[in-house]
């Protein structure tokens, strides 16, 4: 630890002579690593509280709670998925989403049946479709699983997932941390993973336009603008615990944190207001959503306020991958959906 806070002071200092070095340096300990962290604490509160409804401690309002904070730690986490979780089909064991064949539903099921007593080795050695929030999220609210009638059936998964979520969320906390981990890759240069510190904050920046073109394909896609316009009610994220904007809003929270630092960079006063504007407008139609998104969706009277939500959607994404990129010479030139 004392290496750490060496190494932060050191870095910090030496930031202060190269303006976007700064930036990345505030990124990485003010916006990335605190997003993992809270993350991390919000998977062991959920874990605690897993337990104590299980054992008769708690209300289950209380465990619907410590999910809907867990998740929404996880959406706003998504736009600032630079490094370990973006890796190695983490992300996927966190959440299974779109869930095209209700393969979630399906194989918990499956699962269930197979391992009366599940242990955690054998949710280990399961699918990724089973291990995370999704499956946590399909138990604890669809009516199919009637949870408070069925306890024992399936305490021993929703424990075994809280147990498999933290114990994710301490290992890429500790990637991050470690010697020649993210923090001192995002922080030191040049290093194996990026040249300087103009590499770095592009790297940051592609996974922020990511961030930004997947909230578009959440609302996008239970639309129906993938599907010749027929709503898709049920491919809304979050559509059963009726959370899908409070996840879109925490994922534009996240967005919005990168931009924040990285506006001090932008010398182009209108293309500062035009991002902020943007930003404060997609904000605004989000919060002003009347209803869950997946009800929203099947009314046709709510297309004019959906379309010009995704609008703004689109209009914010095109600023920072074109715009905002050109002004920094920063080639982000795709994303991860990119595709799909």
């Amino acid at each position: 630890m004392q290496r750490l806070i060496v190494l932060i002071t050191t870095l910090m200092l030496a930031a202060c002579s190269n303006p976007r070095q700064e930036v990345t340096v505030q990124l990485a300990n003010q916006v990335l690593l605190p997003a993992h962290q809270q993350w991390q604490s919000r998977n062991a509160a959920l874990l605690d509280s897993t337990r104590a409804w299980c054992s008769g401690d708690q209300p289950l309002a209380s465990l619907k709670q410590a999910f809907h904070q867990t998740q929404s730690a996880w959406s706003r986490l998504q736009p600032l998925m630079v490094g370990p979780l973006s890796e190695g089909n983490r992300s996927w064991q966190v959440q299974f989403w779109p869930d095209k064949r209700n393969m979630v539903a399906r194989q918990t099921e499956d699962l269930l049946n197979e391992f009366a007593d599940l242990t955690q080795p054998q949710l280990e050695g399961a699918s990724v479709v089973v291990q995370g929030l999704t499956a946590f999220e399909y138990v604890l609210f669809d009516e199919q699983a009637a949870l408070t009638d069925n306890r024992g059936r399936y305490c021993p998964l929703l424990t075994g997932i809280a147990r498999h979520q933290l114990t994710l969320s301490d290992e890429i906390v500790d990637l991050w941390q470690q010697p020649d981990g993210m923090l001192e890759t995002l922080t030191s240069f040049p290093n194996g993973r990026y040249a300087n510190a103009g590499e770095a904050l592009g790297g940051i920046l592609r996974v922020q336009v990511t961030g930004v073109d997947t909230l578009k394909k959440k609302l996008g896609t239970p639309m129906g603008r993938l599907n010749s316009g027929v709503p898709q009610p049920y491919q809304a994220e979050a559509w059963r615990s009726r959370h899908s904007t409070e996840n879109l809003l925490a994922s534009l929270t996240g967005a919005q944190a990168v931009w924040e630092r990285v506006r001090s960079l932008v010398g182009d006063a209108k293309l500062v207001g035009d991002i902020d504007a943007a930003y404060k407008s997609v904000r605004d139609k989000l919060a002003a959503l009347p209803a869950p998104l997946m009800n929203m969706v099947q009314d046709k009277a709510n297309q004019p306020q959906l379309q010009s939500l995704y609008a703004d959607l689109d209009a914010l994404e095109n600023l920072q991958q074109t715009d905002l990129a050109r002004h920094l010479g920063i080639q982000i030139g795709f994303n991860a959906n990119d595709g799909d």
